[in-house]
């Protein structure tokens, strides 16, 4: 007879970034944002009442919807919301991901696309990035179910332009693609995809309240399409779980979209120390693309990856490795506060 374990769905799982429990640690692993959320934000969250926590959240999220709609310009029905881009995401593959034929998406980049796939029993191929961390869109003009990439990418934090992301809707006019935004607010402005929208109604634009908004704790993701594309995702988020957001989530983040002046300002100041961090960085010898995130992945040719990783650990010091191939000598290092990242390069100086 079969073992009820004949009968599991068993796959390999995303291995998320660590989050360490000492509080003296320097953080700079997972991209979170050094700077704490808008302070409209708590008072949204001053406003949660036991009504609100005893009843059910609005399933549609209409007020952070309206908020976001109202933000990017769109109408609220090309405005799906999530708990996380995450969710968002995986309500995307499988809503939209249901060909025989594969899903392509690059060799390097956010493990959790080949999780998903293999979760869903989506096929799927690996598109390998050239020697500069760029996709090449001819890789993507090929017979496919689907497309996914981040922009900018991870790990790498490479922006791809929206001249070449055309190039590849052009020639995929019968293919969902989605382009994975979670690091753009930290791009040079006008580098989303969202500008394309109105010409490619196959085309689904995912972003973040973790990153630029300070909200990672919340879980608060989005998706911008057309109104047939979100159309098909809410019918399949309201087959699976109607209730996905909290009314905290909600409340959280419909004020943290509204407050404009303070996201821009908290983007801006990332930026800064980015640029500073590539500069010191750069003149202690180490190698790295031009990154358009809030991260940079980086390589020095004297010193092994692992290495550093473990060393920088003993410091309370924690970044991301990654050991995969093609990326086994690199490290991820977000961009924390000028603070911590001064902490991370007096260690570096004294180390090299």
């Amino acid at each position: 007879m079969a073992s009820w374990e004949d009968y599991v769905r068993k796959v390999v799982p995303y291995t998320p970034g660590e989050q360490p429990k000492n509080p003296d640690v320097v953080k700079l692993n997972t991209n979170e944002n050094p700077y704490p959320p808008s302070p409209r934000v708590k008072e949204a969250l001053e406003g949660l009442t036991e009504d609100m926590l005893r009843r059910y959240p609005d399933p549609a999220a209409s007020g952070l919807v309206d908020a976001i709609a109202d933000q990017y310009h769109v109408s609220p029905k090309q405005v799906f919301a999530g708990v996380g881009s995450d969710d968002v995401l995986a309500m995307s593959f499988l809503t939209f991901f249901n060909s025989k034929k594969p899903l392509l998406f690059p060799d390097i980049s956010y493990s959790f696309y080949e999780v998903w796939a293999d979760l869903f029993r989506i096929p799927c191929e690996k598109q390998r990035l050239n020697d500069r961390f760029e996709i090449d869109p001819e890789d993507y003009m090929k017979e496919n179910g689907g497309i996914i990439f981040p922009n900018p990418n991870a790990p790498t934090g490479v922006l791809m332009g929206k001249d070449r992301i055309e190039e590849i809707l052009q020639k995929n006019r019968d293919s969902v693609v989605i382009v994975d935004e979670a690091y753009i607010d930290f791009a040079p402005k006008g580098s989303s995809a969202l500008s394309l929208l109105p010409k490619y109604e196959n085309l689904l634009v995912v972003q973040t309240f973790s990153k630029s908004r300070s909200l990672a704790g919340m879980r608060v993701g989005f998706a911008i399409g057309s109104e047939k594309l979100i159309r098909y995702l809410s019918d399949c988020k309201y087959s699976f779980n109607s209730y996905t957001m909290n009314q905290a989530a909600l409340l959280a983040g419909e004020a943290a979209v509204k407050d404009s002046a303070y996201y821009e300002q908290c983007c801006r100041k990332v930026v800064a120390t980015r640029e500073r961090t590539k500069t010191v960085l750069a003149e202690m010898g180490f190698s790295f693309a031009d990154s358009r995130s809030n991260f940079l992945f980086v390589t020095h040719k004297d010193v092994p990856a692992r290495q550093l990783f473990h060393d920088l650990r003993e410091k309370n010091i924690i970044v991301r490795y990654f050991d995969q191939p093609r990326i086994d000598n690199y490290l991820r290092i977000t961009i924390g506060t000028d603070r911590q990242m001064d902490i991370l390069f007096d260690f570096l100086r004294n180390y090299l």
